[in-house]
C-alpha cells in the first residue's frame, strides 16, 4: 500500500493555526474527523493523550509524530499539518516542532496499512525528504515529496543489517531491537537511525524491529552468538532471555533517535554491562521491573471470571423453582434445577479458587507455577482444621496459596539452574512440579486452619453489619466502583464482591453490580436531559453507553470522563454511592455475578425486592444526570 493512499489532500493541513501542543493534536484531529477517518474523536483523543503520557512523539529535528492504534479509527490514515514559525511540542531535544504527522491506526489494520504507517516514519529521518515538506508551497508539493521518496525506496526493508566496507570502520558485530508501544512510528525511525548511522560510521549493524505487525529481521541464535554487543532500545517488553550472558545495552527507543552516536559508540567501546537474565523479573520498557501485585491478582481474576459468571447465573436460575429445588429431600426438588445447581455450585463454582491461585502463580512464575498454584487453591478451599467450618479460607486463602506458589516456583527455579544442560528437559516435567507442588502443599495445610478462621472472623463481621454501618460499607464500595472506571480500585471492589459471593454473602455482590451501572448510565442519561450541555459525537456516545451500563460495563462512562473529568467523576461517584448505600439500606441480595439488568430477576426476595433494586439503579443514574448536566456549561 502507498502512503498516498493514506495521507491525501482531505488530511493535509499546510498552514497550522495552533500554537501549543495540545492545540496541534486537536487541529490534526479535526481535520482527521472532517475527512471521515474517526468514529469517535474524543475516544481517539484520548488514545492519542494516553500514547504522549508514555513518553513525547517529539522526535526532534522539527519533527513529531503523535500516533495512536485505536478502535475509534474507521480507516488508517495520515494527518500532516505544517507550521513554519515553530511550536513548543516538548520534542526530545528541546527544539520547536514544525512538521507533525498523525498516524491514525485502526486496531484491526492489516500489516499493508501498519507497513506504509511505519514507512513514512522512515523517510522522516530523510534530511533532504524533510527540506522538501518544509519548502512545499502546496499540499500537491507535499504529495509529490512523499511519492518521489517512496519510489525511491519502493521495495526495501527498514530493518536490514548494515556491511562494513572493506578496510573501514570496526570489526566488531553490533546487534539491536527497538520496539515502542504502538509498533508504529518510533520502532522504524530507532532502526532507520541506527541503520544510517552505523553505515556512516562503518559499523556492521544489524537490527530486529518489534512493530505492530511483529518482529521483522529476527535475530536468530547465531547472530546473538557472535555479536559483541547489543542495544535495545525499547518502551515496550521485548524478549530478554535470549541475550544471557552478552553485553546489553537498554534504553528507552526515543534515545535511539536522539542520542544515535552516543549509543553506537558505548557499544563498540566495551561500556556495555553483561545482561543477566532473571526470570522472576519482567522485562518491560527496555530495563528490568518487578512483577506488580495488582498485575498478578487481576490475571488470577479476570481467568476465574468465567466461571464466577457461568457457575454464579446457573446457580441463580436453578432458584427458579424453590430455593430448596437443589436438595432432593425438599418437595421443591426440581431435576432440571438440580442439574443447573450442581454445574454451576459443585463444578464451576468449586473451581473458582483453585482457578484464582494458578493463574497468579502463573503469572509470577509463568507455566511452571500453574500447577502449585492450583494445589494450593484447592488446599484453601478443602483443608479447614476448623470444627463447624465450610468452605476452607475461600478467597483470602486462594490469593495466598497463589503468591506463595508462584514465588516458590521462582525459588525451585533457581536451586535447578545449575543442573547440567543433559538435564534440562527434565527440570518442567519432574524438578519443577514435584517440588514446587511438596513446598507450597505443605505450608498450606499448615497455615490454611488459621487463614480458615480469619476469613470466616471476617465473613461473620460484615454479615453482622446493620443499619448505619451496613449502608456506609454500601457507599463506600460504590464510589469505589465508579472513581476510576474499571481501574484498579473498580476491581478491588468488585474483587470483594466476588469473595462475599463465595463466602454466601450476596448483598455486596448485589452493591458492587448497582453501582457499577450507575456511571454510564447516568452519563446516558445527562445527554438525553441536557442536550445543550453535549456535543452530537457526545449525545451518540450516550446512546452507548445506555447499553453498555445495562449490562454492567462501567467502562461505558470513559468518554465522558475524558473530556471533562473534573464534572464527570464526581457525578458519577456521588450516583454509584448513592446507589451502593441505597441497595446495602434494602438489603437486597442477588446470586449472579454479573450480567447487569438481565440477572434482576433473579434477585433474592420476589418483585419487591426487584423493584427496589431498580429504584436504586434509577435513583443514582438520575443523581448522576443531574449534577452532570448542572456542572457542564453549554454548548456555545
Amino acid at each position: 500500500m502507498k502512503i498516498t493512499q493514506l495521507l491525501t489532500k482531505s488530511t493535509i493541513i499546510l498552514d497550522l493555526k495552533a500554537d501549543s501542543k495540545k492545540a496541534v493534536l486537536t487541529e490534526l484531529i479535526d481535520q482527521l474527523g472532517r475527512a471521515n477517518k474517526l468514529t469517535d474523536k474524543k475516544a481517539f483523543t484520548k488514545d492519542i493523550l494516553a500514547r504522549e503520557e508514555q513518553s513525547t512523539t517529539g522526535i526532534g529535528d522539527g519533527i513529531a509524530i503523535p500516533h495512536a492504534k485505536s478502535t475509534a479509527v474507521k480507516e488508517p490514515a495520515i494527518a500532516f499539518g505544517r507550521s513554519l514559525t515553530g511550536i513548543d511540542y516538548e520534542s526530545l531535544d528541546g527544539q520547536p516542532a514544525h512538521l507533525f504527522f498523525m498516524i491514525a491506526a485502526s486496531e484491526g489494520a492489516n500489516n499493508d496499512h501498519l507497513d506504509a504507517l511505519s514507512r513514512l516514519a522512515t523517510f522522516l529521518m530523510d534530511q533532504n525528504f524533510r527540506q522538501k515538506i518544509l519548502e512545499a508551497t502546496s499540499i500537491g508539493d507535499v504529495l509529490r515529496a512523499v511519492t518521489e521518496k517512496e519510489s525511491e525506496v519502493d521495495g526495501t526493508d527498514v530493518a536490514i543489517e548494515t556491511e562494513v566496507k572493506q578496510g573501514t570502520g570496526t570489526s566488531k558485530k553490533i546487534l539491536a531491537v527497538t520496539a515502542c508501544p504502538t509498533g508504529i512510528a518510533h520502532t522504524y525511525m530507532a532502526a532507520e537511525k541506527l541503520k544510517e548511522r552505523a553505515k556512516e560510521l562503518g559499523i556492521s549493524l544489524k537490527v530486529e524491529t518489534n512493530g505492530s505487525s511483529g518482529a521483522k529481521n529476527r535475530l536468530t541464535d547465531a547472530d546473538i552468538a557472535g555479536a559483541d554487543a547489543i542495544i535495545v532500545a525499547a518502551d515496550t517488553k521485548v524478549e530478554m532471555a535470549r541475550f544471557n550472558g552478552k553485553p546489553v545495552i537498554q534504553t528507552k527507543v526515543g534515545k535511539a533517535i536522539y542520542e544515535t552516536d552516543t549509543l553506537l559508540n558505548r557499544a563498540i567501546t566495551n561500556d556495555a554491562p553483561i545482561y543477566r537474565h532473571d526470570s522472576s523479573k519482567e522485562e518491560e520498557s527496555g530495563t528490568e521491573l518487578s512483577n506488580g501485585f495488582y498485575k498478578h491478582l487481576m490475571n488470577g481474576v479476570s481467568n476465574m471470571l468465567p466461571f464466577v459468571v457461568g457457575g454464579g447465573i446457573l446457580i441463580a436460575l436453578s432458584f427458579f423453582w424453590g430455593i430448596e429445588s437443589g436438595n432432593p429431600d425438599s418437595p421443591e426438588y426440581n431435576a432440571f434445577a438440580a442439574m443447573l445447581s450442581t454445574i454451576g455450585g459443585a463444578k464451576a463454582f468449586f473451581l473458582m479458587v483453585p482457578v484464582l491461585a494458578g493463574f497468579i502463580a502463573s503469572s509470577i512464575a509463568d507455566r511452571p507455577g500453574f500447577a502449585p498454584g492450583m494445589i494450593g487453591g484447592l488446599i484453601a478451599i478443602t483443608v479447614t482444621g476448623v470444627e463447624g467450618a465450610s468452605g476452607g479460607s475461600g478467597f483470602l486463602g486462594g490469593i495466598i496459596a497463589g503468591f506463595l506458589a508462584g514465588y516458590v516456583t521462582l525459588f525451585v527455579k533457581k536451586m535447578f539452574a545449575r543442573l547440567p544442560d543433559s538435564l534440562e528437559g527434565l527440570k518442567p516435567v519432574l524438578f519443577f512440579p514435584v517440588f514446587s507442588i511438596a513446598i507450597t502443599g505443605i505450608v498450606m495445610m499448615l497455615v490454611n486452619p488459621q487463614l480458615t478462621k480469619v476469613y470466616t472472623g471476617i465473613s461473620s463481621f460484615l454479615e453482622g453489619l446493620g443499619g448505619t454501618n451496613a449502608i456506609l460499607v454500601g457507599l463506600i464500595l460504590g464510589g469505589m466502583m465508579a472513581i476510576d472506571m474499571g481501574g484498579p480500585i473498580n476491581k478491588a471492589a468488585y474483587t470483594f464482591g466476588l469473595a462475599m459471593l463465595d463466602a454466601e454473602n450476596f448483598t455486596y455482590i448485589a452493591t458492587v453490580m448497582a453501582a457499577g451501572m450507575v456511571p454510564p448510565l447516568g452519563m446516558a442519561l445527562a445527554t438525553t436531559l441536557f442536550k445543550n450541555r453535549f456535543t452530537k459525537p457526545e449525545r451518540e456516545a450516550g446512546k452507548t453507553a445506555y447499553v453498555l451500563g445495562a449490562c454492567f460495563i462501567t467502562e461505558g462512562v470513559i468518554p465522558f470522563a475524558a473530556a471533562d473529568p473534573a464534572r464527570v467523576i464526581p457525578s458519577a461517584v456521588t450516583g454509584a454511592a448513592l446507589t451502593g448505600g441505597l441497595v446495602m439500606l434494602f438489603d437486597i441480595a442477588l446470586r449472579a455475578p454479573h450480567g447487569g439488568v438481565f440477572v434482576m430477576v433473579l434477585v433474592d426476595g420476589g418483585i419487591a425486592k426487584i423493584l427496589l433494586y431498580a429504584l436504586a439503579i434509577i435513583a443514582g443514574s438520575v443523581v448522576t444526570a443531574v449534577m452532570a448536566g448542572l456542572l457542564k456549561n453549554k454548548i456555545a
